[in-house]
């Protein structure tokens, strides 16, 4: 990958990397909670088709999944890829979201995370994210988390 770290709205020639990146960002939790993330089993066809995933690196190395809702963006994924920790590609995607939010009109970002995920507990918080709600929806434990621009 170069320095350049644009966002670029993803493609269907890049399917398969954003599939392989949110594996690699995702399947070391499967052990952890118990069943596999929803970003994994996600159809990241349709996603890319209907305008939203977001990507950088050439190749891909970061994947954002972002739906806008009437009153806010939800930040569906992020995914950095294993070998790219450490350069910076986490916050640059995280201030995408932002960026992205209001350039729609919208004043707030939501998402949510595994319970078990407890490295996200300390990041998003870190980024101005508050804590919302902890909910059980089936078999995941979520915290929900929100920041208004």
């Amino acid at each position: 990958m170069t320095d350049d770290m644009s966002i670029r709205p993803a493609t269907s020639a890049d399917v398969p990397r954003v599939k392989a990146v949110t594996d690699a960002a995702y399947h070391h939790y499967i052990e952890r909670i118990g069943v596999v993330p929803v970003p994994m089993e996600a159809d990241h066809s349709a996603n890319v088709a209907a305008g939203r995933v977001f990507v950088t690196g050439d190749p891909v190395i970061g994947v954002l999944v972002l739906v806008p809702e009437a009153d806010h963006l939800f930040l569906d994924s992020i995914a950095v890829h294993p070998d790219a920790h450490g350069r910076g590609v986490g916050r640059r995607l995280l201030e995408y979201v932002e960026e992205h939010a209001r350039s729609l009109g919208l004043r707030e970002v939501r998402l949510y995370t595994n319970a078990k995920m407890w490295e996200n507990q300390k990041l998003y918080p870190h980024f101005g994210y508050e804590l919302v709600e902890r909910r059980v929806e089936d078999v995941y434990d979520r915290f929900h988390y929100r920041k208004r621009l």
